[in-house]
């Protein structure tokens, strides 16, 4: 199978996956070192949990993002807790969007509706698709592939696609554009069963260098996504009442 081929046959079996689970790792633009795990539903509808760390923010650095029916909760921990009358969650009902427009009503919303999955199959936009070797991931027989690519090229490289694959793709496309990346080198590490075990994202952006892993720990199996104790809890919209007020 050629480099091209096998790297299509991953995106394939990526985009078909219902839930996964994930490990990120390496340094945004934004945010500069961060380190997270996730797990994420995408059907039959969307939910998913997260805890993220800035690693250059020291014990503030730390916040967990979970997305239940449609509400974003953000926790702080203890640091954040001080901050809003003893509550360690912030609550942002997004129940007025839709699942394409989750992502951009809230902060921490972008982190939360980012889909690894769909992130994965950027590599089909490169025509310079090689095979690097092959190596081991979390104990894991791989064929790792790299590539280079400007977005643009991604984007026109989705023309034969549906148009529901190319909404999901493109959405995901525009969180690099935000960060004002042009052009992306991708490493994608493909395991025996032409599953994506891991792809990495390298390129320079406005506001600095984007360097980011992501590692798949499983895929299609269940995840509950629970929504935190209610006396938790502080909503956005009675913050904003009370400072209107």
């Amino acid at each position: 199978m050629t480099p091209v081929a096998a790297v299509a046959r991953a995106a394939k079996k990526t985009e078909d996956i219902t839930s996964l689970s994930y490990r990120m790792t390496g340094r945004t633009p934004e945010d500069g070192r961060v380190e997270a795990e996730a797990r994420m539903r995408r059907e039959p509808d969307l939910a998913m949990s997260m805890k993220m760390t800035v690693l250059d923010q020291g014990a503030d650095g730390t916040v967990e993002i979970r997305l239940v029916d449609k509400v974003m909760y953000i926790g702080g921990g203890l640091a954040a807790a001080m901050k809003i009358d003893g509550k360690s969650w912030i609550k942002f009902d997004l129940s007025a969007l839709d699942d394409e427009a989750l992502g951009g009503g809230a902060p921490g919303a972008g982190a939360a509706d980012r889909d690894p999955a769909q992130e994965a199959t950027f590599l089909t936009g490169a025509e310079d698709v090689k095979k690097v070797g092959e190596e081991k991931v979390d104990g894991v027989g791989t064929t790792r592939y790299q590539g280079t690519f400007t977005l643009d090229e991604f984007r026109a490289s989705l023309k034969d696609e549906s148009k529901a694959t190319r909404g999901k793709r493109e959405k995901s496309l525009e969180q690099y554009e935000a960060m004002g990346v042009d052009a992306l080198t991708m490493d994608v590490w493909v395991d025996g069963e032409d599953h994506t075990k891991q792809f990495r994202m390298r390129g320079d952006a406005d506001k600095g260098r984007l360097d980011m892993t992501i590692t798949f720990l499983d895929h299609d199996k269940p995840v509950t996504v629970e929504a935190p104790p209610a006396e938790d809890v502080t909503d956005l919209a009675g913050m904003r009442g009370d400072l209107e007020g």
